[in-house]
């Protein structure tokens, strides 16, 4: 190392001349990156070095040490700014960082390589692979998958880029996926705050803090009775109050106030997820803990599970994501890392498609297609001309009926968002044939373009002015919530003071926990009443529909009423009614006018939904729309009644969330 100092010094004196000239006005504005990254990478020529020995791979930039086990492909060690590791050393080496999987009946896969091999190696860049083939000749009692995991490092980057291979051969037994995912526990003793947006970020509690605290109504919230930091004393931790919609899941993390460093993993796409743009998964958590959860079943249920039918072949590229360190040299300034962390993840979304990953299932930007158009909204009891889809979510998937994106897991998906004209591009795209969906915030129901696209490396696809007519037989009567595919609209109580996680107080109030206790407490003798006209749904309208406790132990089910006028009926002519839920957990919801006590159900939604939404604190999961026709003369003139009972009454989190409801007159 000497002799480089020494050789460089000429150059590095005259440099240390000129640049604070250039770049004084940036590192003045923002005084923490002048320390981000510096180690050995001050040294001009260092590159990116590889070290393969017999039961651990060493890659090597100056900035950032990677330590992997051999043939394995765990992540052992992550040395950086003089940490000697930033994962955590109570675990086994292969518990450290890891891809796994939660497959048939329920079980836990790790995915430990059997072979490894260096794909690529200068000094730009190292890219290596750790393989587990599955062979059906062999008593291999892991899932039919083979998994190619891969690790890039680039000369010059604080951090790595982490993706894997799946594929299943034609011939092989079937199988069901339900979770896969990337997991790091990183140091307790370092890092102790969490990031997940602007406003989802604390100190948090230890694991050790939630091992002596008192398990609530299911293993994952824990209320802090004795924490090491007096100020959680009292509050509630639970993993699921951390989810995040993948539109919104980019970048989340740690940060160690105490050495001044961050944690992050950065998505810079979805299009390896499933379920579209409001699909939630897990991020961090206590541990501390941090995930890339590509595919799982939370709050989707069954939707998320991947089912392989014997012999079906598949393959899959999941990633590459971004690990990302950061640091400063003013402790005190630890909290900004988060800032930098998002203007890197904005870089790597830029980056998106990345050019340098070696494999040919992954698609560089040349390989890829786009699509751009234009989307007008035509609902003639609105506007007899058509309207900009103002901010519409479109994408692109694999094809099926309308809506179907959210029940999607085995391909890929490509959404963007239109702006406030209804334009839209979807750039990046991966050669195939898929269907074009959307959904228009604030407007019923799901577009699809009939026909089909197809993708070819390097089109670029223009689409024709594009026109969705929502669904609508006659004029509003009368509507309750917003069409946006979240309860959140609702009326969300203040979480039961002796059961409070602090940050969520103001904003995300629906994560709180025991929220589903709040109901009887509200309405404790009578169920829900909303009288159009004077109710106000953000003030009256539970967010979620749930049970009651019974005095023997047992729950009773709840019935929700609307109370409207009517002041003329069409007795001969048939009115609607428009039904949509935005989750649902083992529920089943009947609907009946003015007669709660009628034999037969107007509309029954049947048994739906295993989303444990309401458990998992969330305003939303799948969507779920219903219609029924109302004959005329089952209304009267003046105050009519519907009735809404939810009648599956087994525990607390049986309910549904509603998204909208409208009742439309007969057609003009």
């Amino acid at each position: 190392m000497e002799v480089v100092w020494t050789r460089q010094r000429a150059i590095f004196f005259g440099l240390s001349m000129i640049i604070p000239f250039f770049c004084s006005r940036s590192f003045a504005e923002n005084p923490d990156r002048n320390h981000l990254g510096q180690d050995r990478y001050d040294e001009p020529n260092y590159g990116v070095q590889l070290h393969v020995h017999d039961h651990q791979v060493v890659i090597d930039n100056g900035i950032v040490q990677l330590t992997l086990a051999k043939p394995e492909g765990s992540v052992t060690r992550i040395k950086y700014k003089g940490v000697d590791n930033l994962l955590s050393n109570r675990y086994r080496e292969n518990s450290r960082g890891y891809w796994d999987c939660v497959w048939q009946n329920n079980g836990q896969w790790v995915f430990f390589g059997t072979s490894f091999e260096v794909i690529h190696h200068n000094k730009s860049q190292v890219e290596v692979s750790f393989k587990r083939t599955w062979d059906p000749s062999s008593d291999d009692s892991g899932p039919p998958l083979s998994v190619d995991k891969r690790f890039i490092m680039l000369n010059g980057s604080s951090g790595f880029y982490a993706y894997a291979i799946y594929e299943r051969l034609e011939g092989w037994i079937g199988t069901s996926l339900w979770q896969t995912r990337l997991a790091f526990k990183l140091r307790e003793d370092l890092f102790n705050y969490m990031a997940i947006s602007d406003t989802r970020q604390r100190v948090m509690p230890t694991a050790d803090d939630r091992r002596g605290g008192e398990a609530l109504s299911y293993r994952e919230a824990v209320l802090l009775k004795n924490p090491a930091n007096p100020d959680l004393k009292g509050e509630v931790d639970d993993k699921y109050q951390y989810a995040c919609d993948s539109k919104d899941n980019k970048v989340h993390g740690w940060i160690s106030q105490k050495s001044g460093v961050g944690f992050w993993l950065i998505t810079p796409s979805d299009e390896f997820r499933i379920s579209g743009p409001l699909k939630q998964e897990l991020t961090s958590h206590v541990g501390p803990v941090s995930l890339s959860t590509f595919t799982s079943s939370h709050y989707v249920g069954k939707s998320g599970e991947e089912i392989f039918q014997d012999g079906e072949a598949w393959k899959k590229v999941f990633g590459p994501i971004f690990i990302y360190v950061n640091s400063v040299s003013d402790k005190k300034k630890a909290l900004s890392l988060w800032s930098d962390a998002k203007q890197q993840m904005l870089k790597e979304v830029e980056s998106w498609p990345y050019s340098f990953p070696h494999s040919r299932d992954f698609p560089k930007s040349h390989e890829r297609g786009s699509v751009t158009g234009r989307l007008l909204v035509l609902d003639r009891y609105i506007n007899q001309e058509p309207t900009p889809a103002s901010l519409a979510y479109v994408g692109l998937t694999v094809p099926g009926e309308a809506g179907s994106w959210q029940d999607e897991k085995k391909g890929y998906q490509f959404w963007t968002q239109a702006d406030e004209d209804g334009h839209f591009f979807i750039k990046a795209v991966r050669p195939g044939n898929y269907n074009l969906f959307a959904w228009v915030p604030g407007v019923i129901g799901d577009y699809k373009y009939d026909a089909i696209i197809t993708i070819k490396p390097g089109h670029k696809i223009k689409l024709r002015q594009l026109v969705f007519e929502p669904p609508r037989d006659g004029p509003t009567l009368w509507e309750i919530g917003i069409p946006d595919r979240t309860a959140a609209e609702f009326f969300i109580p203040d979480a039961d003071p002796k059961f409070v996680n602090k940050i969520l107080v103001k904003q995300d109030k629906f994560r709180q926990y025991g929220l589903w206790n709040r109901y009887e407490e509200i309405y404790p003798v009578q169920d829900l009443v909303y009288t159009v006209g004077e109710s106000d749904y953000r003030k009256d309208w539970f967010f979620a529909h749930v049970n009651r406790h019974g005095t023997d132990g047992k729950f009773r089910s709840t019935t929700w009423q609307i109370v409207f006028d009517l002041p003329v009926v069409e007795m001969a002519a048939n009115y609607k009614f428009r039904l949509v839920l935005a989750g649902a957990n083992f529920a089943e919801l009947q609907v009946r006018l003015n007669d709660p006590n009628s034999r037969e159900a107007l509309l029954s939604t049947h048994l739906i939904g295993r989303e444990n939404v309401i458990a998992r604190h969330g305003s939303h999961g799948l969507l779920w729309s219903f219609t029924a026709n109302m004959p005329g003369y089952l209304f009267v003139k003046g105050r009519n009644t519907i009735y809404l009972t939810q009648t599956r009454t087994s525990n607390s989190f049986q309910g549904v969330l509603y998204d909208y409801i409208r009742l439309e007159g007969p057609p003009q």
